[in-house]
């Protein structure tokens, strides 16, 4: 690595350190460092749960006592069942005073073994000077308040005689409401929890006591105890709540110490995280403890406090992580000028340390069944995208910061006097329009080169009106045409293809292939075909073009799409030897095609596959960006989905059938860039699919949290970042890359842009029918012919349509029933939107595709021919001036 190069690596490790000191500044509360006069406690570990059979034993419960010790002056407990009928026992041992709590519902026969329990430890218990009935029996609505009145009478009278005060545990507002209640118990114990009333924690605590103020004055000749005050150190924001390890020990120690002025008695909720409590209160009531589930502090009651206490070791663990790829990309890529290698550096770097702070948040989550399977259908998509961005990150970087192109073909002189190999020009058609195929044969026939013959294979047309008058048009052009008609013949195009070869001249030396539609220029042959002068060139592809697309708004946008990949993808893939051979305008070597083998008739994309096998056998190619030929493009919204699903279904299969290739190890397999240029091309494949599923699970997982909010709950936020990421990444594309490399318009780079986006169902769909299928399922194209236009367009896109609403009423209802109270819900409801939008795209283009050509636009024509190289631009015939 150049000394630049250890710079750059250098400078963004020490930003990227700086950003993770920035983003976990320390904060430093008031100290406490006194007695803390007393916690609630529930003694459950970590995977303990009183709804199920794992109950704590007295030793779990000794060890806690063991803990809090020294560290407060009495506890308050919840339930005399479920194990934690010793607790005032055990208590006792170490110094503590217990207030002991009861717990009260509809389930009548238990009601009164607890009571029955507590009764009896206050009688026993020497360190029990208060109990509690119930625990905000009203606020849950789980009996009448006379009830409750009922059970209260009961505990004090089976009490007196004892030094034993007897209330009931409610929130604040229920005490003012039910003064009645007031009445009945010798304290009032009052919950003070700020948090679920949305309050901000720097004002909580005032908010806090200005309550207790209120119920004091309700209640003059009575003491009251705050039984519950805290705040969580994690789960979901709550209006302006937000749960932190730093705004809990802000709170904590602001109340403790005001407390402690005021005489107030009070308990800390509460002394250990109680992982079964998020299906109860959802993620957050885990999250309450002043310890963990593990018994492990917090934070420290002295000194500053921050969320993230051990983010030196992340940072630094992120920065071990990144160096590996970060030296491998500065090494290679030297030729890139100095902020192309920092901006790709520093997007390793950044990817890296979010990869490290997502799995440090879920490392620090108590994880429920329903939680486990969130982060497993979240981490892959997550993964993916990252990969996605990096991907798209590099071409960036090429593309805007590379000092030159390494591999750059141009046009060879047409007017050289030398010896020109025989070509065989194969036209594969099926079903095509005759007016439309002579124009393709009258192309072909003014081609300015000496020697080659043009094949048409009209492969199962049906219908003699179609296919005869081609044959008949042929014998007028010459002997180099030759025509034939093949019904049956397997295989699709590849077939047609493999029995072009078996009539190919013997004397032939490079195969020609372009789609029945193209309009090819006269030098095009001239132009390339010199490049095979070269032994190792396998295969040399021209640019596919459209000639029908001015003055139609859907064919304008759509080939501008088509446009982006031929002069930015195919570009950089040509880089590194990598391209993507596609089925017209493309010439191979016949010598490579008996090396490798003959077109693959089991797969639907018979080009890619044979462009990655002539590659995978140590053949090399050429790409030029110049323009060759012009052909159609889809007539309508459904004709370009119906293409594009073949082609990502393709890629599906030629994936399954060539991963080896992909493989390291083997010496005639591709090297290691091609490698990486044929995963990455397909990777955005993937991504769409991989969408699609988190879009259905999204939409399942929206109705959850709607309907059953105790056992669904919603994803972190942090796993927002690479969706947010991935659409940046297109965004920068479109309008970036597309500015650099493709001559278009702002409207026309804003049209491939929603034409790529309207794809992104139909991509998604065809990736997923090839992962689990292994032959093209038959897709009907949706009859629309005379219908209005709206309904036309409703009819070619009524998939995406119904995925966009569902989307569009699930953020909608997202927002309205959860998202007054929780700002997570908001964004969770913008991400459904958002992920609706592609959806929303395919029934634009759709609406686009049926409005026909302007009145006022010209006829279609081939575009105009580009300007030819000038002559000290023109390689030599031995090769290209990259070589």
């Amino acid at each position: 690595m150049r000394y630049s190069g250890l710079f750059v690596l250098l400078l963004i490790a020490a930003v990227n350190i700086a950003g993770w000191a920035y983003l976990n500044r320390p904060v430093e509360p008031r100290p406490w460092g006194q007695l803390i006069n007393g916690v609630d406690y529930s003694p459950f570990q970590g995977d303990q749960d009183p709804r199920g059979d794992k109950m704590p034993s007295d030793k779990d419960i000794e060890r806690d006592m063991q803990l809090l010790a020294g560290q407060v002056r009495q506890i308050r407990t919840y339930s005399t069942l479920d194990g934690q009928g010793k607790i005032a026992e055990i208590a006792d041992r170490y110094g503590l005073e217990v207030v002991q709590g009861s717990w009260l519902d509809s389930r009548l026969e238990r009601n009164e073994q607890e009571i029955a329990n507590l009764v009896r430890i206050a009688k026993t218990q020497d360190n029990v000077h208060r109990v509690l009935v119930g625990n905000e029996t009203l606020l849950r609505g789980d009996m009448p308040i006379q009830d409750l009145i009922q059970y209260i009478r009961r505990v004090r009278t089976e009490l007196s005689g004892r030094h034993v005060e007897v209330s009931t545990p409610e929130t604040w507002d229920i005490w003012l409401r039910y003064p009645q209640l007031g009445k009945e118990v010798d304290y009032i114990a009052i919950h003070l929890l700020p948090y679920w009333e949305g309050q901000p924690a720097d004002k909580a605590m005032e908010y806090a006591l200005s309550r207790y103020q209120q119920v004091k004055d309700a209640y003059p000749t009575k003491k009251v105890v705050i039984t519950e005050i805290g705040w969580p150190s994690e789960g979901r924001i709550r209006r302006d709540a937000v749960p932190s390890p730093t705004t809990q020990a802000g709170f904590l120690r602001a109340f403790l110490n005001t407390a402690n002025q005021r005489g107030l008695d009070y308990f800390i909720q509460e002394a250990f995280d109680q992982p079964w409590k998020r299906n109860i209160e959802g993620s957050v009531g885990a999250y309450w403890g002043i310890y963990t589930a593990d018994r492990t502090p917090k934070f420290p009651m002295v000194g500053p406090v921050n969320d993230r206490p051990h983010w030196p070791q992340l940072a630094a663990a992120s920065v071990l992580l990144a160096l590996p790829l970060m030296a491998w990309f500065l090494a290679r890529w030297s030729e890139l000028r100095f902020f192309g290698r920092f901006f790709f550096g520093a997007l390793i770097q950044l990817v890296t340390s979010a990869l490290v702070m997502v799995v440090d948040s879920g490392l620090r989550t108590y994880m429920s069944p329903g939680i486990a399977l969130m982060w497993a259908m979240l981490l892959p998509l997550l993964l993916l995208l990252f990969m996605v961005v990096l991907a798209e990150g590099l071409e960036l970087s090429e593309v805007i910061w590379a000092s030159r192109r390494k591999r750059h073909f141009l046009p060879f002189p047409s007017d050289v006097d030398r010896s020109w190999p025989k070509v065989s020009i194969h036209v594969p058609a099926y079903n095509e329009p005759p007016e439309m195929l002579k124009k393709t044969l009258d192309a072909l026939a003014r081609l300015d080169y000496p020697n080659f013959e043009v094949l048409i294979i009209d492969n199962n047309t049906k219908d003699e009106k179609i296919w005869r008058p081609v044959e008949e048009y042929c014998a007028t052009l010459g002997d180099r045409f030759r025509f034939f008609h093949v019904a049956p013949l397997k295989g699709y195009k590849a077939g047609a293809l493999n029995f072009a070869l078996n009539n190919t001249a013997p004397d032939v030396e490079i195969v020609g292939v372009i789609d029945a539609d193209y309009l090819v220029e006269p030098d095009w042959l001239k132009s390339l075909v010199p490049y095979f002068d070269r032994p190792d060139i396998g295969f040399v592809q021209a640019p596919q073009d459209h000639y029908d697309w001015p003055g139609d708004t859907f064919k304008e946008f759509i080939n501008w799409e088509y446009a982006g990949f031929f002069q930015i993808g195919m570009v950089q893939r040509n880089e590194r030897d990598a391209i993507i051979q596609h089925g017209t305008m493309t010439l191979v070597r016949r010598a490579a095609i008996d090396h490798v083998g003959r077109w693959a008739e089991w797969c639907i994309c018979e080009d890619a596959e044979m462009g990655l096998r002539l590659l995978a056998g140590g053949w090399h190619s050429v790409y030029t960006d110049r323009r060759y030929g012009y052909g159609l493009t889809p007539d309508s919204f459904s004709g370009y989905k119906s293409q594009r699903f073949r082609w990502a279904y393709g890629a599906v299969q030629i994936i399954k059938r060539h991963w080896r290739d992909m493989l390291p190890g083997d010496e005639r397999k591709l090297d290691p860039m091609q490698r990486y240029h044929f995963v990455t091309g397909w990777m955005p494949w993937f991504a769409d699919a991989l969408g699609l599923i988190f879009a259905i699970a999204s939409l399942v997982w929206t109705v959850g949290v709607l309907i059953l909010p105790k056992y669904f709950e919603l994803p972190l936020a942090l796993f927002l970042l690479p969706v947010v990421a991935v659409f940046g990444a297109k965004l920068a594309q479109f309008l970036w890359l597309y500015k650099i490399r493709v001559p278009c318009s702002f409207r026309q780079r804003m049209g491939a842009g929603l034409a790529g986006l309207a794809l992104t169902y139909t991509i998604a769909k065809a990736m997923l029918y090839g992962l689990f299928t292994s032959k093209l399922p038959f897709i009907r194209t949706p009859k629309h012919e005379g219908q209005a236009a709206v309904i036309q367009a409703l009819i070619m896109a009524q998939e995406e349509v119904l995925l966009g609403a569902l989307l569009l009423l699930a953020g909608i209802g997202m927002w309205n029933f959860q998202g007054g109270e929780d700002p997570e819900a908001r964004l969770w409801a913008i991400v459904m939107w958002a992920q609706s939008v592609p959806y929303w795209a395919s029934l634009a283009l759709a609406t686009i595709s049926t409005m026909g050509r302007r009145p006022d636009a010209p006829s279609a024509a081939p575009a105009d021919k580009p300007a030819a190289a000038k002559p000290t631009d023109i390689p030599s015939q031995q090769g290209s001036p990259a070589q």
